[in-house]
C-alpha cells in the first residue's frame, strides 16, 4: 500500500519552517486480510488438532461431527501433526498482527537536510529499525514497476554508493498514478533526479 505524505511543520506559527517536514506512513501487518487469515488458519489448525486428539482418546471432542471412529494410525497422527502445525502458523500471525510488524515512516526534513526511516520488527535487540541519511549521500527516487499476475509497484531511495533502500511495501501494489505522483513529489522535495525502471 503506498502511503500519503502528510507535510508537517515544527512550528506552525514560523512561516519559514513551513512545509519543511514531509512524512509518509507505512501500513503494518495490522489489516482486516491479515486477521481473517489468522482467524482461518487457527480454527482449522485446532480443528485438526482436536480431531487427531479424538481418535487417540477414541472419545468425540469436537461438536459438529465423530471425529472418534478415525483411527490413530496413520490419519490421526497426521492430523494432529497438520493440526498443532496450523496452531503455531495461526499463534504466529496473531503476533505479527499484535506487534504491527512492518509499520513504519518515512521522515524527509529540509531544515536539517536528513531522511529518517524507521520500521517496526520482531521482537528482541533491533525490534525499531532506524536508519539515517543525509540528503547529500541521495543520487535520486527509482521507481519499479513489474505487471503481471503478482504485480510490483515500488520506490527506492538510491544513494551514491548504489545503495537502494526501498521506501513503501510491496504486498498491495497502488494505482500506477498514484505511485508516479508520489514519485514525482519526493525528488522534487528532495531535489533529485526520479528514475524509472
Amino acid at each position: 500500500m503506498v502511503s500519503k505524505f502528510i507535510t508537517m511543520s515544527a512550528n506552525e506559527n514560523s512561516a519559514s519552517n513551513k512545509n519543511s517536514l514531509l512524512r509518509s506512513y507505512i501500513s503494518g501487518s495490522r489489516r482486516i486480510s491479515n486477521i481473517f487469515w489468522a482467524i482461518v488458519v487457527s480454527l482449522g489448525g485446532l480443528g485438526f488438532f482436536l480431531t487427531g486428539l479424538s481418535s487417540y482418546f477414541k472419545k468425540n471432542l469436537l461438536l459438529l461431527s465423530n471425529a472418534s471412529t478415525i483411527s490413530f494410525i496413520p490419519q490421526g497422527i497426521a492430523l494432529l501433526f497438520y493440526g498443532t502445525v496450523g496452531v503455531f502458523i495461526g499463534l504466529f500471525l496473531f503476533l505479527t498482527i499484535w506487534w504491527d510488524i512492518g509499520f513504519g515512516y518515512n521522515d524527509y526534513d529540509q531544515k536539517f537536510k536528513k531522511i529518517i526511516l524507521y520500521r517496526r520488527s520482531f521482537p528482541g535487540p533491533n525490534q525499531n529499525l532506524k536508519l539515517t541519511f543525509n540528503f547529500a549521500e541521495t543520487k535520486s527516487i527509482k521507481v519499479r514497476i513489474i505487471e503481471g499476475l503478482n504485480p510490483k509497484r515500488q520506490l527506492f531511495l538510491c544513494l551514491q554508493d548504489n545503495r537502494e533502500i526501498p521506501l513503501n511495501t510491496i504486498d498491495h501494489p497502488a494505482a500506477l498514478d498514484k505511485i508516479e505522483k508520489e514519485a514525482v513529489a519526493l525528488a522534487k522535495f528532495l531535489g533529485v533526479n526520479l528514475e524509472t525502471e
